[in-house]
């Protein structure tokens, strides 16, 4: 692997220049830095981390029983086998992973902590990015310089969760949190705890506070789909037994894929046969005369939103127990000793957890320039949903929200290293999508109906309708698009800057 090295040109003179400059050192920046170093070892390039660690959201969230809500024969990398028994993994299993991953292959040295990317402008005269950087360790700014920008941040903000004005919040005299800064100290051991939410994070808060809780209630807005499933996936464990850890994660990785396709699909397709197969399932394992439809049957479709995963149960198994409880109904204020309800019921409680969701944040809310002109993303277009038309060299990763997130990723990083590849052949250093259709029917980037989504949706990128501006979330779709088609198409303008800038001389 090359070291970064430093370039002198005529605005950028000693500024450190490495060929790809990665953004975020968790899933997705660490299995981009594994493809680029394999397909090409030549190429120097740097993670930026704006922590103090890797992982990501495995080791940013530390509420008590954060887990995947995706199977990791599907979540983990396509190149290194999930050999642990559980499928559905504890973040800790999952941390330990992405660290081995980057250990192993010797990534770790290229990451940067505490380096905050704040800017990016784009030169198309010299072809790279110049990026500041804000170093939290010592306290400086910095800028690097580079060819590509690789942004593997994720879609939402780090240091902030979305928390929904609440009416007397500060009447209540109990302890309120996020989970996404759960404090280290909070001893919840036989309290009356309110968990506010209705999605994953709340899902698995439930089961996981009521081991120790004196009693846990989830009051939601409106329900979700939740469905059970196993932990261990016995048939992945039986091909691992029987072929060895790399051909049965690969078989059982291929067969969930298939198995998880189906099941969106049939619920797109027979919305109502799913919903009534959901319900039933969450009948037999509440309570005789539970009030399901009341608190587990939603007004949308099945896969509107993200369906949530319980595994074994456990769910349902602490609102059989007596453990835990749905309350389903509005907020009219927070009290001194609990909330009250719109209904005009009030719950106890001494903690309130507000599991009410994130803040979206694309790009890891760095603003970017091309040719001194600010680039507003609401203006842009997703191309092959890894780029952005007319922002040249800039690639991103966002996975899929209806399967597993790592899946998309590892295509979208096999396409990016192709495309360097046939760049690299024909003395090329410049790629920019661009839209020849300004009139284009475009809609949102992340076309989803969950509430973080919805909230920031007019900060995001568009998306078109067709290829290459749709941002596909079928993963059979995406084979053939970003691992077996051409990377060149009339939707993306490749260049080299040097024949740009010889055009651009006059003869005296």
């Amino acid at each position: 692997m090359m070291s970064s090295n430093f370039v002198a040109g005529p605005f950028d003179a000693g500024i450190e220049h490495v060929d790809v400059l990665i953004v975020g050192a968790g899933i997705s920046g660490i299995g981009a830095a594994y493809y680029l170093q394999r397909e090409h070892p030549g190429r120097s390039y740097a993670i930026l981390e704006a922590r103090g660690a890797t992982g990501g959201t495995w080791d940013l969230f530390r509420y008590p029983g954060i887990r995947s809500d995706s199977d990791l024969h599907t979540f983990g990398y396509e190149f290194k086998p999930w050999r642990d028994d559980h499928a559905i993994a504890t973040a800790d299993k999952i941390l330990a992973y992405l660290r081995e991953t980057a250990a192993e292959n010797d990534i770790d040295r290229n990451i940067r902590f505490h380096h905050k990317v704040h800017s990016a402008s784009w030169s198309s005269a010299d072809a790279r990015w110049i990026v500041d950087v804000e170093r939290s360790d010592v306290g400086a700014r910095t800028q690097i310089s580079a060819n590509w920008l690789f942004c593997a941040g994720g879609y939402y903000r780090y240091d902030e969760g979305y928390t929904p004005h609440f009416e007397g919040r500060d009447r209540f005299t109990g302890r309120i949190v996020h989970p996404q800064h759960w404090p280290e100290d909070l001893d919840y051991t036989g309290k009356n705890v309110v968990v506010i939410g209705s999605g994953a994070t709340a899902v698995t808060l439930l089961p996981a506070l009521a081991e120790r809780a004196g009693h846990v209630t989830m009051l939601q807005r409106s329900p979700t789909y939740i469905m059970p499933v196993p932990s261990k996936d016995a048939f992945a464990n039986a091909a691992k037994k029987l072929l060895g850890d790399k051909l049965g994660y690969a078989l059982a990785r291929r067969k969930n894929i298939g198995q998880q396709r189906a099941v969106y699909q049939f619920c797109q397709r027979y919305p109502a046969l799913a919903k009534k197969i959901i319900r039933n399932v969450n009948a037999k394992r509440l309570p005789d005369g539970y009030p399901v439809d009341e608190h587990f049957s939603p007004a949308y479709n099945p896969w509107d939103q993200r369906l949530c995963a319980v595994p074994d149960s456990d769910l349902f198994r602490a609102i059989r127990n007596g453990s835990a409880s749905v309350v389903t109904d509005r907020i009219a204020t927070f009290t001194e000793n609990g909330i009250l309800l719109e209904s005009g019921r009030e719950i106890d409680a001494d903690i309130i957890v507000t599991a009410t969701g994130l803040n979206l944040q694309v790009f890891g809310g760095m603003s970017l320039t091309v040719d001194g002109e600010q680039v507003n993303l609401p203006d842009h277009v997703a191309y092959k949903g890894m780029m952005l038309s007319d922002v040249p060299n800039f690639a991103y990763a966002i996975g899929y929200t209806n399967s597993s997130w790592t899946l998309k990723v590892g295509l979208l990083c096999e396409h990016f290293c192709r495309l360097l590849s046939h760049m690299d052949a024909n003395g090329l250093d410049t790629a920019r999508p661009v839209l020849s259709d300004p009139d284009m029917a475009t809609r949102p980037l992340l076309d989803f109906a969950a509430g973080y989504v919805q909230r920031s949706v007019d900060l995001l990128p568009r998306q078109g309708a067709g290829r290459p501006w749709l941002t596909s979330m079928s993963y059979h779709s995406d084979v053939k698009l970003l691992r077996n088609d051409s990377v060149v198409d009339t939707a993306l303008q490749l260049t080299n800057s040097a024949d740009v800038r010889s055009r651009a001389v006059v003869p005296a």
